[in-house]
């Protein structure tokens, strides 16, 4: 009777008795709940089942002479008018970078969707709706074009894949600084979708390298690639503007020079996360591995 007096005890007491007077499961006494199976429809049975049952008139899709998949009616299909060789050779399996314009990126800092006194991202821009990024039709990122080059004065450390030489210099002039670097599938889904990722409760994933035909580029200091060697950027820098003429602000001088140098690791995929750490959403708390083992893994 103790029981009983607690929260829910009448009704555990009772689910008790039922299972006291119930049979054992057992496959003669197995049946599937009410409602849960309906009796299929007799068709082509006319008064007793429809006239056409279902499937409408003639033609091949009520006859089931539905041709191949890929058949376009006796022209040439697409899958054999595209050569297999040349320009086209491999076309469904190339990088595909969406352009981000300079007109664009101002727009988007002038509305304030944009908070140019953090580094920005692929998170950052894809928040402010000003990309979007889809993995399954082999987005790999963004590429900054030189778009609204003459009118963009924003001062921003700002991260994409791909970028033009214009675009660089358009950012550099304002005293920014800029940085192109690679992300595999896994960790441009996470980066681009964080909220959903954390919910999951699982770790932070370490970043994959790039590709062998990709190393070249982000290699070159040219290219403010994230793997070049940081003596040689500034150097870079200094070639750019005498190129297209401008004064090239000394960063290490502004008062946001903090934010400016900040860089991620080449296996880091958010700014301030480093990868092996678990985000717990609910209770606002970040966890950290402590195993030896977890710790060189993740460590680059």
């Amino acid at each position: 009777m103790a029981g009983a007096s607690g929260v829910g005890g009448g009704n555990r007491i009772k689910a008790l008795e039922l299972l006291r007077t119930l049979p054992r499961v057992k496959l003669n006494n197995l049946r599937p709940n009410d409602g849960a199976r309906h009796r299929e429809k007799r068709r082509g049975r006319g008064l007793h089942g429809g006239r056409k049952s279902g499937r409408g008139h003639k033609g091949q899709r009520q006859r089931g002479t539905r041709p191949r998949l890929g058949f376009e009616g006796g022209q040439t299909p697409f899958y054999l008018v595209i050569p297999k060789y040349g320009y086209n050779e491999g076309h469904s399996l190339r990088r595909q970078y969406q352009p981000l314009s300079l007109r664009k990126l101002q727009y988007l800092i002038d509305l304030g969707r944009v908070d140019v006194t953090q580094p920005l991202d692929l998170t950052q821009l894809v928040n402010a709706r000003g990309v979007t990024i889809q993995i399954r039709k082999r987005d790999y990122g963004v590429q900054l074009v030189e778009e609204g080059a003459d009118i963009f004065a924003a001062k921003i450390n700002i991260e994409v894949q791909m970028a033009s030489e214009l675009a660089i210099a358009a950012v550099e002039k304002n005293g920014g600084v800029i940085t192109t670097a690679f992300y595999d599938p896994r960790s441009l889904d996470v980066l681009c979708k964080p909220v959903p990722f954390f919910l999951r409760g699982q770790p932070i994933p370490k970043r994959m390298l790039p590709p062998e035909d990709l190393v070249r580029y982000y290699t070159n200091p040219v290219n403010r690639g994230y793997l070049a060697d940081p003596s040689k950027i500034p150097e870079a820098r200094l070639e750019l503007s005498k190129k297209y003429g401008y004064i090239l602000p000394d960063i290490t001088k502004d008062e946001l020079f903090q934010m400016l140098s900040t860089r991620k690791d080449p296996r880091q995929i958010f700014f301030g996360l480093a990868p092996g750490w678990v985000v717990n959403m609910s209770e606002k708390k970040i966890l950290k591995p402590t195993d030896e083992r977890l710790l060189k893994y993740y460590s680059s």
